[in-house]
């Protein structure tokens, strides 16, 4: 066997390696490189499930971030248990291959209880007072004392208005840790650095060429480190980010219609989804539009079809067509015409809106929220920094409170759909060319592929 380590830089695209990532522009001129089709919705979970298994969302399950969890009527983003992955893993295929494979697997999504050998995924701490404290969950145990070594993981700084290169640096250190004291035959790291410039600032803002800069000296530190311990390297990408401007509230427009329910609780409104007839579950451009009343179907169709911002409706039909025909998909699928992108949004009253909308809360709330990227106007003025810093230092590692806005137009970058062209989605990268003779690759390749590095 061949060991190999996969690096999933989040975000990369052809277009995007240029002046700005001189290591990347030097590595495309000696290796091969392919286009990676399309895997709806090209949001992380559904891709990495894609990537790990050779199957599309249709047979392995994961049909977003998040869906709605029928048999207990709750909307449930960022689940972390392996066992919801309904299709054997790489690391599971190999192994039947050979019993002396082994696998690390460090912050790559559905990290609890797989199979692997070496796991390391965000697991934080919910004291009862309310505290949020960084942690990380791992496999075997003894893992976890890497945060004597490296520090507390970052987790403030691996999703939030503070997110910044520091928990992709924590992430490569780790990786190189494990590799130096169990030198995995597979070692698969995720670089989620460049997902938040992007959708803060979209792709061709000055921030982000800054932040290009800083993923690719990490890409070339992990490069170098691996192929020094004569470990072949495949970098690769879940999706590419398109610009936008336009947020969708579909779950306001079932509303006006009657469709979906809120219950009132301390004078906030919470979606009642188990109440409602209908409602959106919305990950970036795609939503999961689920009826409980089936005789509403083809007025909640005519209502979302026709709503601004929507490009199609799949039925049936079009959910196989896509690959997206599970039982855990919506009933309908909508999808976005970029540049729009749908929110979770379903009060009309910001007043009313539940308490978590202003925190960065990615379990309680019924929908993926990139406006947990900035930080409310009022506090970027001095006196609010100060304040805020105040509130951190009151509350230790409690959740910032009331800091994130409920303006979705402040989002400028998102994905899910088809991006205009290759050069815009996602890539694999790899000095073997004796394994990659074509241009472009189907997502459900890339199992293979990984394994074709392995055992070729």
């Amino acid at each position: 066997m061949k060991r190999t380590a996969v690096l999933n830089v989040v975000g990369l695209t052809r277009r995007l390696i240029g002046v700005d990532t001189p290591f990347l522009s030097r590595l495309v001129k000696q290796s091969r490189v392919a286009a990676i089709g399309h895997v709806w919705p090209a949001v992380t979970c559904s891709v990495q499930s894609t990537y790990l298994t050779g199957k599309w969302p249709s047979e392995h399950g994961i049909v977003g971030n998040g869906w709605y969890f029928r048999d207990e009527c709750e909307v449930r983003f960022w689940r972390q248990s392996n066992k919801l992955v309904q299709a054997p893993k790489v690391w599971e295929i190999a192994r039947g291959r050979d019993p002396s494979f082994t696998c690390a697997n460090l912050f790559w999504w559905y990290n609890m209880y797989s199979s692997a050998d070496f796991t390391i995924t965000p697991r934080p701490m919910y004291p009862a007072d309310g505290r949020k404290i960084p942690d990380v969950y791992t496999y075997p145990d003894n893992l976890r004392n890497l945060q004597t070594t490296l520090g507390t993981f970052p987790l403030f700084k691996f999703w939030g208005p503070m997110a910044d290169i520091t928990s992709s640096q924590w992430i490569a250190e780790a990786a190189m840790e494990v590799e130096r004291q169990h030198s995995p035959t597979l070692n698969l790291v995720y670089l989620p650095h460049l997902d938040y410039c992007l959708q803060k600032f979209g792709p061709g803002h000055a921030q982000t060429r800054r932040e290009l800069k800083a993923i690719d000296a990490l890409v070339e530190r992990l490069w170098t480190f691996f192929d020094a311990r004569h470990v072949q390297v495949i970098i690769l990408s879940e999706y590419g980010i398109c610009p936008v401007n336009r947020p969708v509230h579909l779950n306001r427009v079932l509303r006006r219609a009657g469709l979906l329910k809120v219950r009132e609780e301390l004078g906030r409104e919470q979606l009642d989804a188990g109440a409602s007839d209908a409602f959106a579950v919305a990950d970036h451009q795609i939503a999961h539009i689920y009826i409980n009343n089936p005789s509403k179907r083809a007025q909640v169709r005519e209502l979302v079809g026709f709503a601004e911002g929507v490009a199609e409706v799949l039925d049936e039909v079009g959910k196989r067509k896509y690959h997206l025909d599970h039982p855990r998909s919506g009933d309908l699928v909508a999808l976005a015409a970029p540049p729009a992108w749908f929110t979770y949004y379903y009060w009309f009253d910001d007043g009313r809106a539940p308490d978590y909308a202003r925190t960065v809360d990615i379990h309680r709330k019924p929908g993926y929220d990139p406006a947990e990227l900035f930080v409310d106007p009022v506090l970027r003025f001095p006196a609010g920094t100060i304040a805020l810093k105040l509130l951190q230092r009151k509350l230790g590692f409690r959740t910032l409170l009331d800091v994130i806005p409920l303006e979705a137009r402040l989002v400028q970058g998102s994905h899910g759909v088809l991006p205009g062209t290759p050069e815009d989605g996602p890539l694999l990268l790899t000095g073997r060319e004796d394994l990659l003779s074509t241009e472009s690759i189907e997502p459900t390749d890339v199992c293979g592929l990984i394994l074709s590095h392995i055992f070729t």
